[in-house]
């Protein structure tokens, strides 16, 4: 069976309290981001998406690494979230919005329920901010 890879981005906000987290209803805690949309970057598709889910403006924008996620179905097919990770600066006050319910703050040892993928892609930033 031959798997869509699904070109996403995701942003890390990195902050004072910690690395901004975003959930539905669900509370299942992950990195704001999101699909590209057909001829957009997934750089301005992270961008796009950080301000739809929190209201926040993105200032700067780094490229951090790739990242690819775990395997399921959907329709009967295989997919695979193919994304590109960047550290963002941003203005304002994070606000949910649209399908966003939750907005926390990860620290280290924190109790928050994260997605796998999520828990991955923060595991990785912390390396490599750790070797900076």
């Amino acid at each position: 069976m031959v798997t869509r890879l699904r070109r996403t981005g995701i942003a890390i906000v990195d902050t004072k309290k910690g690395i901004l987290l975003v959930a539905g209803r669900g509370k299942v805690f992950s990195l704001p981001g999101g699909g590209a949309d057909r001829g957009e970057s997934r750089k301005h598709a992270t961008m796009r998406e950080l301000k739809e889910e929190t209201t926040l403006r993105t200032k700067k924008r780094k490229f951090l690494f790739p990242h690819r996620g775990r395997k399921w179905h959907s329709k009967g097919k295989a997919v695979r979230n193919d994304a590109k990770v960047f550290l963002i600066k941003t203005s304002g006050y994070p606000k949910p919005s649209d399908e966003i319910k939750h907005i926390k703050f990860w620290k280290q040892g924190s109790k928050l329920k994260t997605s796998r993928s999520t828990k991955a892609i923060i595991s990785k930033y912390l390396k490599q901010k750790i070797k900076r």
